[in-house]
């Protein structure tokens, strides 16, 4: 009985939830989109950042992996990075009037020719990216540009949100591959035939490896290495980053990671991403859980013990 009480209390959450952020969303999208976008903005840094406990998260995060930074910065960031979120939101429900500029944005970085050379040879792509500046204006940019572009994704926590949120991200383009067995089938398929795939891999994965990020352990997923060995795919990291206008955007092609083993690959992904943030310090989501745990001692995982002939 306590269990189905709070199965049902937690839905009841979930739901009221949903209802202030569609309504919000709603309301921002009767704006014109420039307007939009920076009210949104706003509104996230200024309002839902303080209640949602988003400013703490970053200040928490920032303390963890960097505790020398000036205090003056931190207050910055933990303003200006919910304002990036706030932005990205809206803009991914923004649909065509997002893609427009999105398709328009530059693409800088050695990435671009391993990219091109592999389309060129065939040959399947794994994109790796992260939680930077609007990540699915990557996704729209090589859509138009002509790439077989796939992403997968995976459900979010709250159902009620997360179905009018993949039917928004579903606009930016296709195919969508949901984390889960009938998703990895078709993800298979699409990367067999020599589609590119688009993964975020930048949060917390409670079976991942404990490798650096920022000079701390951070639980990581191998799953875009694995997958670039499996089918011989081109590992190439690429953000899509926001231009100081905060409405458009360039694009970042880091060079291919080569092929050797899963971790050191997807260590060479984390320092590739960590050169980047400090670069951009705020437009990383520093609100979410990255070193989780983190006062807890992190140890390598141990392998399954061997069947008994």
């Amino acid at each position: 009985m306590a269990q189905k009480q709070t199965s049902f209390g937690q839905r009841a959450v979930d739901y009221t939830v949903n209802l202030v952020i569609r309504g919000a969303i709603g309301l921002a999208l009767i704006l014109p989109y420039e307007t939009r976008v920076r009210g949104m903005g706003w509104l996230t840094s200024h309002v839902l950042a303080p209640i949602g406990g988003f400013r703490k998260r970053v200040r928490s995060n920032l303390a963890h992996v960097m505790p020398d930074l000036p205090k003056t910065e931190v207050e910055r960031m933990a303003r200006a990075v919910p304002d990036n979120v706030g932005r990205t939101l809206i803009e991914i429900y923004s649909g065509e009037e997002f893609v427009q500029r999105a398709i328009t944005a530059p693409i800088e970085g050695p990435g671009l020719a391993c990219l091109e050379a592999a389309r060129d040879a065939g040959r399947p792509v794994i994109l790796v990216t992260g939680h930077m500046g609007n990540y699915d204006a990557v996704r729209a940019n090589l859509i138009h540009r002509g790439y077989n572009m796939g992403a997968l994704y995976r459900r979010m926590s709250n159902p009620y949100f997360n179905e009018h949120y993949v039917r928004s991200i579903s606009k930016i383009g296709t195919p969508m591959f949901e984390q889960g067995r009938k998703g990895m089938i078709e993800m298979v398929r699409h990367i067999k035939a020599g589609g590119i795939l688009g993964i975020l891999t930048d949060l917390y994965v409670q079976d991942g490896e404990p490798l650096d990020f920022f000079g701390q352990k951070a639980r990581t997923s191998l799953i875009t290495a694995e997958l670039a060995l499996k089918f011989d795919a081109a590992l190439i990291p690429v953000y899509g980053l926001r231009n100081p206008d905060g409405l458009t955007f360039r694009i970042v092609a880091q060079d291919e990671i080569p092929h050797s083993d899963p971790l050191t690959m997807t260590q060479a992904v984390n320092d590739g991403l960590e050169t980047l943030v400090r670069e951009n310090m705020d437009q990383w989501f520093w609100i979410h859980r990255r070193w989780k745990y983190a006062t807890r001692p992190l140890q390598p995982k141990k392998a399954p013990p061997k069947s008994k002939a």
